[in-house]
């Protein structure tokens, strides 16, 4: 471009020089000289940047390096996805190496809380002091959970309703060490109620239909062990012999004369039943006694249905020392003296 305007400025001058002298004929001539004169000379100009600019040839590698620049990301991008996938791709392990370092912070402090494995009665919970070491306090009754109906209230022996057992044994932690604390036990699952006293004749009736259902209870729990594990391999072989004898009165509404007969002429088939109960309820601990607290688990849902109960169990305690020993238990249901087994307490 500078070369093309070079060219017409000196033309330009040789017009001026000649514009006085030249004839307007031969000005025409000139001016229209000069105009081609002046386009040959400006197209080569016109052309070069053209030629220079390559536009093709030399805007292929910008159109590659756009292309590369375009590209690049994608390469450059790959490894970021890859380590992104690989948080990504497998997000329960990365989360889980995180969590397993909370697991394990929370798994210190629940293993180095003493009260995890430390075991308090009922009414009592664990609390560590300021040496951080375990001890069972009576539980606030009001931190009991509320009731889901009358069905969950006991009974005292002082004859009065609890809403739970929890509030009932809260309750009587906290007269721990009274006379009145010492006096009162869980008398019956339900509400209170009027029981009609148990007089000397029903009393000889009640252990005719207990044995009658203990036997009737094990073989239930025989005929239902398939898989649940309810009795051990000895004390499957002992009922074993009761299911399979043909001469078991089977279970039903009988009476008293029929449950007094049956118990003459099949008399060994209550000697096991007699002594499984009784290890059954002794487990707390288990010493060959029974104390009012392991019998609680048999007394408290039968008071209701057997008004003889409580006599029962106080007149199987023959030295009124508190406790019914294997004993005094087996003679309250009739088994002679000759049949009492320890081992049978399996």
């Amino acid at each position: 471009m500078r070369m093309g305007i070079g060219m017409s400025n000196v033309l330009f001058l040789l017009f001026r020089l000649t514009h006085k002298r030249l004839s307007l004929k031969m000005r025409v001539w000139i001016i229209f000289l000069l105009c081609l004169a002046g386009k040959a000379l400006t197209a080569p100009t016109e052309e070069g940047p053209i030629i220079d600019e390559d536009p093709i040839v030399e805007e292929d590698p910008i159109v590659e390096e756009e292309s590369i620049v375009d590209e690049e990301p994608i390469v450059e991008e790959e490894p970021i996805v890859e380590e992104e996938m690989e948080v990504g791709a497998n997000p329960v392990q990365v989360e889980t190496g995180e969590f397993d370092e909370a697991i394990e912070v929370i798994e210190d402090v629940v293993t180095e809380n003493p009260c995890l494995n430390y075991h308090c009665k009922k009414g009592k919970v664990c609390e560590v002091d300021e040496g951080n070491t375990p001890m069972c306090v009576c539980q606030d009754p009001t931190t009991c959970p509320p009731a889901n109906g009358e069905f969950e209230h006991v009974c005292g022996t002082n004859n009065k309703t609890y809403d739970s057992s929890c509030h009932f044994f809260a309750t009587k932690c906290a007269l721990e060490g009274t006379k009145k604390g010492h006096k009162l036990h869980l008398d019956y699952i339900g509400p209170c109620k009027f029981i009609s006293p148990c007089v000397d004749h029903e009393l000889s009736e009640f252990p005719l239909r207990m044995r009658d259902w203990l036997k009737n209870v094990l073989v239930t729990l025989y005929e239902r062990d398939e898989d649940h594990n309810l009795l051990s391999e000895k004390q499957k072989l002992r009922v074993k012999k009761i299911f399979e004898n043909e001469k078991r009165l089977q279970a039903g509404e009988h009476s008293l004369d029929l449950l007094a007969h049956d118990f003459e002429k099949n008399y060994n088939m209550y000697i096991f039943p007699v002594h499984w109960q009784f290890g059954q309820l002794d487990q707390h601990p288990i010493d060959g006694f029974l104390s009012h607290t392991e019998l609680s688990p048999l007394r408290a849902p039968l008071i209701p249905m057997e008004h003889c109960t409580t006599r029962f169990f106080e007149e199987c305690d023959a030295d009124k020392d508190k406790y019914i020993a294997l004993e005094e238990w087996a003679d309250c249901f009739g088994i002679k003296e000759q049949d009492i087994d320890k081992d049978l307490v399996i």
